[in-house]
């Protein structure tokens, strides 16, 4: 047989360690109120728009994004199935590609 579990201590040891892990998080939780702060801390998101000056362009068949100089199609071998991800305004419509 195996020996007896003294479950009245185990279950009071995990209740005090569960209250203790509570109380730290709202401690926390008060730090980050009285900062101002809310929320994880990620940081500022990168820029994840084209580089200026340029168009990006997407290709569904090779899976990949191009950069290209304004009014300017990909010119490469394979399917011309690439569509422009920049938005143009009021620059006008790119020239068709070979």
């Amino acid at each position: 047989m195996s020996p007896r579990r003294n479950y009245g201590f185990d279950r009071r040891q995990r209740e005090a360690l569960r209250k203790t892990r509570q109380e730290a998080k709202q401690a926390r939780k008060a730090e980050r109120a009285t900062d101002g702060s809310t929320g994880p801390e990620m940081g500022d998101a990168p820029e994840t728009s084209a580089p200026a000056g340029q168009w990006e362009w997407f290709s569904a068949s090779r899976g990949r994004v191009v950069a290209t100089a304004p009014k300017q199609r990909p010119v490469v071998e394979g399917p011309d199935d690439w569509v422009l991800l920049t938005e143009v305004g009021d620059e006008g419509s790119p020239e068709s590609g070979a």
